[in-house]
């Protein structure tokens, strides 16, 4: 490139690439200082250059010739963080889609999911380890494995309200024999028959400890009398009795020593029940990220009061059900106009009032005039996008030092890049797995498709419309389905991302 095109420039500057190899030039000059770095790149999709250096603003731009772009996005290119402008900014900038030079549309620099993932992952904090009574742990994260201290059953006991027959009394039968002292469920046997069983068969409920000497236990309704007589009375046993029938060996579920859960198992109410039956009334469990959430805009508004273009918040719900769903507290929420110093105002107030470890923001980080969100947020922060749809406006910032991951506003991005991006790193997220398609997906060009679908029998089947907008028609959905750009044919494997 030609030396002019290395000097500062003293105003924005558009700058596009020649047909071939040509040398860049600067097109016009405004009134502003251009805020970080510029580059070009030509039709062939050359390297990026850096051309000159701003003082202030958003750190990075780089001006390219559509052929440019489609050239970069073909070759995977990635220029995050080639640009980074002497005043802030995190790393990155713009690159300019020149469909002419009096027509130009701002472009951010793509990221993959995974690039974006691995970003939000490096900007929220380590969870930690707190101490939960027993009651209040069922959702949570464990954090240090539990091993069985006891067995389970921790004695031999038995499985039907019945009698309990010596070896003797196996041998017997079919017989009739003299019915002994009740056992109930919670007695020791050693208090009614601390000989064990001898000439007498002990009548015993589900669950009771069983007496030394018990070889088997017969139900009551397989005697005559069907019902349980008084001590000395007598009953027939009408059928041969196995021996073993009907007892439950002590540590037949779980033997003492062996484990019982992991270090990351999410604390099911089946795992509730183990643990009380283990006497263990507390548990280590990662500490739960709490957020604060702000979705709204001028345009939001709910009930008689809202007017005729009014939207009702509906993301502001289903992001705290979203939370609730994936372990994340939701410290508050609050809801913003197009006011960015009243929304940079009400944000400080409550993260400083409650020490929230992340934020989560909905809309307001596209292009639009009013895109308050990436207003307050960009000079210390990622606006771009993330080569999928639904989602790919994406933004990540830190206020007050604290991370703020902003999802784009419309309702399914909105549902999309929770499940990508925020539930399994601030949450729990069931892990994605793989299934056959189950119809044709045609894809998009260039980047990757999230689909709501249904996953069922190790097939995936899309539910619903593809635009961001359809949340009524994700209704059906249990999943999320990952298209690779440009489609796939029914039958090919896919990956899925479970909602539960």
């Amino acid at each position: 490139m030609g030396d002019k095109s290395r000097a500062r420039l003293g105003g924005p500057a558009t700058l596009t690439a020649g047909e071939g190899r040509e040398d860049v030039d600067a097109l016009h000059a405004g009134q502003r200082g251009l805020a970080g770095a510029v580059a070009a790149v030509d039709e062939e999709g050359a390297a990026l250059e850096h051309l000159t250096e701003g003082h202030a603003g958003v750190g990075g731009a780089a001006v390219v010739g559509r052929a440019g772009v489609e050239k970069l996005a073909e070759s995977g290119s990635r220029v995050d963080g080639l640009l980074p402008g002497s005043g802030g900014g995190a790393g990155g900038g713009e690159i300019m889609d020149l469909h002419g030079p009096q027509h130009a549309t701002t472009m951010a620099f793509m990221r993959t999911p995974e690039e974006h993932t691995a970003a939000i992952a490096r900007a929220v904090p380590a969870r930690g380890q707190v101490r939960v009574p027993l009651a209040d742990a069922a959702g949570r994260t464990l954090a240090v494995p539990v091993t069985a201290d006891v067995d389970s059953p921790r004695f031999d006991n038995s499985q039907m309200d019945g009698y309990a027959l010596s070896d003797a009394h196996v041998a017997a039968t079919p017989g009739t024999f003299t019915v002994g002292k009740t056992l109930p469920a919670g007695t020791d046997p050693d208090q009614l028959y601390p000989d064990g069983l001898t000439g007498q068969v002990a009548p015993i409920m589900t669950g009771a400890k069983i007496p030394r000497g018990t070889a088997a236990v017969v139900p009551v309704e397989a005697c005559r009398p069907d019902r349980f007589p008084g001590a000395g009375e007598r009953i027939e046993i009408t059928a041969a009795v196995q021996p073993g029938q009907y007892i439950r060996p002590a540590g037949s579920d779980i033997r003492a020593g062996d484990p019982l859960l992991r270090d990351g198992d999410r604390i099911s109410p089946v795992a509730v029940g183990v643990l009380a039956g283990q006497d263990i009334t507390e548990v280590t469990v990662v500490e739960r990220h709490r957020v604060i959430i702000c979705t709204g805009g001028a345009e939001i508004g709910t009930g008689h009061g809202a007017g005729a273009a009014a939207i009702p918040d509906s993301n502001g719900p289903m992001l705290a059900a979203l939370c609730a769903r994936a372990g994340i507290e939701v410290a508050a929420h609050i809801r913003t106009d197009d006011d960015p110093a009243r929304l940079a105002a009400e944000l400080a107030a409550v993260a400083e009032r409650l020490g929230p470890t992340a934020i989560i923001t909905s809309g307001g980080i596209s292009a639009g005039q009013f895109e308050v969100v990436r207003q307050v947020l960009g000079s210390d922060g990622w606006f771009g996008h993330v080569d999928q749809q639904p989602g790919g406006p994406q933004g990540l910032a830190r206020f007050h030092g604290i991370p703020v991951i902003c999802l784009p506003g419309n309702p399914v991005s909105t549902l999309v890049s929770f499940r990508i991006f925020v539930a399994p790193l601030l949450g729990t997220a069931p892990a994605p797995v793989v299934a056959v398609l189950a119809e044709d997906a045609p894809g998009l060009p260039g980047r990757d498709q999230f689909l709501r679908g249904r996953h069922t029998g190790g097939q995936a089947a899309p539910v619903g419309g593809a635009g961001s907008h359809l949340l009524a028609q994700a209704l059906g959905a249990d999943c999320l389905i990952r298209i690779p750009a440009g489609g796939l044919p029914a039958g090919q494997h896919v990956t899925v991302y479970p909602f539960d």
